[in-house]
């Protein structure tokens, strides 16, 4: 092993020995809880201790026997692709009572169980908080009462508590994403997806209720992300006469020969008086006042259905062993914490503080406070409300203000899916703002050419969920071009210019910055969104279409190991995209459970591919059944895929055979996933208000143009950790490998020791980042437009 930095914290100087973790999923279940309890138990017989299954919840906790069960390392092969929780979730009213609790402490103590991981909603986690308050003084009335040995008292003095939130409706405080949102969100809009056609076939309106008794989230995303006409949510009700207004608004767009109206309702959607707003409701006043075709479908338990998306196996993998690393180092003073994310980042949480905080939200909503309700959700939740009334509502022209600046919107590079959601939001945040938007169609070989055209609102309709680039996209940079870009950018009066898309986009940003000196054209401000499958752009953690990307390999593997069920033992090597950036190989591998993944960040020899072989082959001799090997497709010019099969192949002889797949193009098509559609509609809406307030800055009334040249008017807006940030191309030169096309520097490298530990290797892993317990942030309204994503 290499020799640690001194100034890092490294998790081998943590040590589980004679510890007893016991897991358990509680209250309602939620897709991705059983990648963390996988995550728990792996990480905990990593580190020493005993793992132990406590089954059925609280009830298997109060009941004990063998519902508290010791577990292997087999005991989780195979679970990370199924929903729900497979050691299962009960509501159980014993454990709200002293006595029901004094039987679980009982149950605990016989097998030396002092730290709870526990996987469920706010309601599980107050439970186990006021578990641990009462911890010392159930173990004394135990042992007065003689069911354990005062010996045991002194022992086990202490119980530890760590929380992950496993919930749907991503109504917990103090997290971005809760374990199983994602998921939901995909099963809702597969639906939409689905009942769009059937709708635009007989101009139906179509009401559609989703989950979310006392939080809109589910509701709000999945409007966003389909473009739905209206969306009623618990947290933000509609004004009084809503009902003329919702009606006025759908037959608007009905004559503007859009043949759909998708309304979404949340389950516990009310209006301002706190009356209860149904899809019943809602479908009766559309056909009374209207007289359209109106259909309501209630999704219902479809939501929590289904396997976990990429997003959530990742989620909960990271949470799963953060948890461990937050079980080994509590003390008796750390309070309860749950681990949580915060933009890109793990962090660790008082459990009380967020538990308070999602008390809050109800609080305010009861006394109809309701723009408190809103901020007290957090950033997130407010950002995603103020994108989604920018985008959906359409001002009349007499109301919008009106700034005769022109700004151009382009792809450049590979498709990405969300590209166009990305557009949509650009077009339709520009209009608002009162700028005229114009789309270039093929990159910037179409520039070159003239194909320009003015885009209205409606031309944008329906756009969120199509795959691929509508306005076509090149990979052609405008070095070549330059002068003929700069007659068209003076022809057409360009002010501003939005171009979207992978390292292509970037680099051609870079040129026009560079060539600022010989066309004036060039004088104004630039933004580049990050969107390509590689997630290889500098000055960004992610890009718009990885995530579907990763969806599409992870639901191939998945289905590649399911060919081998009832076969023998058999080993997939799987080739993934990304050119040189082994993002899609690295994190498809944690998602789908790989045993290695071959990337060109990090080097291999031929050692190693033969250490890797062996170990499978060792895996193999027991009860596990499938293995999976991920390669990027430039990982090594020597050691190709086929290189690979065939050494698995002759290596495992006797033991298991092997099969190849090159999964190609599939992971560039598709309807992008719902995080893609959300991530580029809101970095897309922030981009266009930075360029609007860029065109205010540089604006020279005296000559009646614009003129910006500094560095920091040709920005890239990418995601650094918790932050959405505006970063000078320029700048961002020496962060960049222009040989490999990659950053130099990625933070998911750091994940890498992740799926190394849970696919049973030995290795080191830098904790640096872990451990901070922090508090729950409670922002001021406007910081929430500033560092939202």
């Amino acid at each position: 092993m290499a020799e640690q930095p001194a100034d890092k914290k490294f998790f081998e100087n943590l040590s589980g020995a004679g510890k007893a973790i016991g897991v358990l999923t509680s209250g309602g279940d939620a897709q991705g809880m059983n990648a963390a309890v996988r995550a728990v138990v792996r990480m905990g017989i990593y580190v020493e201790a005993k793992v132990y299954f406590i089954y059925e919840g609280y009830q298997g906790m109060v009941d004990g026997g063998d519902n508290i069960v010791e577990v292997s390392w087999e005991s989780v092969s195979s679970i990370l692709q199924v929903g729900g929780t497979v050691i299962g979730s009960a509501r159980c009213k014993e454990f709200r009572t002293r006595e029901g609790r004094l039987k679980a402490a009982c149950n605990l103590i016989q097998r030396g169980i002092t730290n709870l991981c526990v996987i469920g909603g706010d309601g599980s986690l107050t439970g186990a908080n006021l578990f641990r308050e009462e911890w010392s003084g159930l173990l004394e009335e135990l042992a007065q009462s003689g069911k354990i040995e005062e010996e045991a008292v002194k022992k086990y003095v202490y119980l530890n508590i760590v929380g992950m939130v496993g919930s749907i409706d991503n109504d917990f405080c103090g997290t971005d994403m809760t374990i199983g949102t994602d998921s939901a969100l995909h099963r809702i809009i597969e639906v939409v997806d689905a009942i769009m056609t059937t709708a635009q076939s007989h101009q139906r309106t179509f009401v559609l209720e989703v989950m979310g008794r006392h939080c809109g989230y589910l509701a709000l995303v999945s409007a966003l992300a389909c473009g739905a006409d209206w969306v009623f949510i618990p947290e933000y009700p509609p004004e009084e006469g809503w009902e003329d207004q919702m009606c006025v608004k759908l037959s608007e767009n009905r004559a503007r020969k859009k043949r759909l109206n998708i309304i979404i309702v949340a389950e516990g959607a009310i209006d301002s008086h706190n009356k209860p707003i149904t899809s019943e409701k809602v479908k009766d006043l559309v056909v009374q006042q209207l007289g359209f075709d109106t259909r309501v479908t209630i999704l219902g338990h479809v939501q929590r259905g289904g396997t976990p998306s990429a997003f959530d196996r990742i989620l909960a993998s990271r949470m799963g062993v953060e948890a461990v690393l937050a079980l080994l180092e509590a003390t008796p003073d750390t309070p309860a914490c749950v681990v949580s994310l915060s933009g890109n980042q793990a962090v660790r949480l008082p459990l009380m503080e967020c538990v308070q905080m999602t008390q809050e939200v109800q609080k305010a909503m009861d006394e109809r406070k309701f723009c408190e309700a809103v901020r007290l959700r957090g950033r997130s939740f407010e950002n995603n409300l103020n994108t989604y009334k920018l985008l959906s509502h359409r001002k009349p022209d007499t109301e919008l203000p009106k700034t005769n600046f022109n700004v151009a919107v382009l792809n450049v590079g590979a498709p990405a899916a969300g590209m166009n959601a990305a557009v949509r939001s650009a077009i339709r945040v520009g209009i608002t703002e009162g700028h005229n938007m114009f789309a270039v169609i093929d990159g910037f070989e179409g520039f070159a050419n003239g194909q320009i055209k003015e885009i209205s609102w409606g031309d944008v309709g329906g756009w969120t969920g199509q795959g691929g680039s509508l306005l076509g996209t090149k990979r052609t940079l405008p070095a070549k071009y330059l002068e003929k870009i700069a007659d068209q950018m003076r022809i057409n009066n360009i002010n501003a210019l939005m171009v979207i898309g992978g390292f292509e986009a970037y680099e051609s940003c870079l040129q026009l910055a560079e060539a600022r000196a010989r066309f004036e054209e060039f004088c104004i401000p630039i933004c580049v969104l990050p969107a390509t499958i590689s997630n290889n752009v500098p000055g960004t953690d992610l890009s718009i279409g990885a995530d579907t990307a990763l969806n599409a390999i992870v639901e191939t593997c998945d289905r590649i190991k399911q060919s081998a069920s009832g076969t023998k033992r058999r080993v997939f090597i799987i080739e993934t995209m990304g050119g040189y950036c082994g993002y899609l190989a690295n994190m498809g591998g944690l998602a789908a459970g790989a045993d290695a993944a071959y990337i060109f960040e990090e080097k291999f020899d031929i050692r190693e591919l033969q250490a890797n072989v062996e170990h499978l082959t060792e895996k193999m001799k027991t009860s596990i059944q499938r293995g999976l090997v991920l390669r990027n497709e430039n990982s090594n010019e020597n050691y190709t895929t086929d290189f690979i099969y065939q050494l698995y192949s002759e290596e495992g002889k006797g033991v298991f055979d092997c099969r190849k797949n090159v999964l190609g193009h599939m992971q560039q098509g598709g309807a992008p996933s719902p995080f893609d559609r959300n991530f580029g509609t809101k970095i897309s809406a922030k981009a266009v208000q930075w360029i609007s307030k860029k065109l205010r800055e540089t604006y020279r009334r005296d000559e009646g143009k614009v003129f910006a040249n500094t560095e920091d008017s040709v920005c890239l807006l990418g995601m650094r950790r918790r932050n959405l940030l505006f970063q000078p191309v320029v700048e961002l030169k020496d962060q960049a490998d222009f040989v490999h096309r990659i950053p130099k520097e990625q933070w998911w490298l750091k994940l890498r020791p992740l799926m190394k530990i849970l696919a049973k290797y030995k290795t080191s892993y830098d904790v640096s980042d872990s451990g901070q317990l922090e508090h729950v942030a409670r922002h001021s309204p406007k910081e929430a437009e500033t560092v939202a994503i």
